[in-house]
């Protein structure tokens, strides 16, 4: 079955709900009144509620319509397909330092639009404290809770207990947020070799 609407001479029925091409409430008319307003207004007569009793029609450009919703549907797949879920492993008893490396490398892939499965690995008698690795978890949460939130709550898997921190920002926008940065320094950096090389004879 087609899942494409029915439009202008396709659209068999008495009469219709119709709806003007800015979203203003035209009222019910006759199906001829309804194509010739959308003949008279160069747009076409498109079924957006079959099912409503009489169906409702929007008088509107379909081929513009179907253009833009392609193009809608073609981002969001593209958006879809670059997000990555990185992996990060810690340990339950992980010393400080190891904890502010593994941290900093969250906030790096949180910041570039990525999401975070964090992993801790249970070894021998570490399996009977999973309380242990479940207060890690949420520490880690609270600790960039600025860039992410938990996507999904930790769970053991065996060993292991799991959690993914999905990102405030969707990838595109870091994306674009990096490219300005760039673009920023780009800018500032020859203004300061200038300003260096003014001020060099005057030493």
């Amino acid at each position: 079955m087609s899942t494409e609407p029915r439009i202008n001479d396709r659209i068999r029925v008495p009469e219709v709900r119709l709806v003007g091409p800015n979203g203003e409430q035209v009222g019910i008319v006759s199906i001829g009144d309804a194509l010739k307003l959308a003949q008279e207004s160069d747009l076409d007569l498109v079924e957006v509620a079959a099912t409503a009793r009489p169906p409702v029609c929007k008088l509107m450009d379909y081929g513009k319509f179907k253009y833009e919703s392609a193009m809608k549907a073609r981002e969001a797949r593209r958006n879809q397909a670059h997000t990555i879920i990185k992996e990060i492993k810690l340990r339950p008893k992980i010393d400080p330092h190891d904890y502010e490396t593994k941290k900093g490398h969250v906030v790096r892939f949180l910041k570039a639009g990525d999401k975070v499965k964090v992993t801790i690995m249970f070894r021998g008698r570490e399996q009977s404290r999973p309380e242990l690795g479940f207060r890690l978890l949420q520490r880690l949460a609270e600790d960039v809770t600025d860039l992410g939130f938990v996507e999904s709550q930790p769970k053991q898997d065996g060993r292991n207990m799991i959690m993914v921190i999905g990102p405030h920002k969707k990838k595109a926008e870091a994306r674009a947020e990096k490219a300005a940065a760039k673009a920023h320094r780009d800018e500032d950096h020859p203004a300061e070799e200038s300003a260096q090389e003014q001020a060099a004879p005057a030493q």
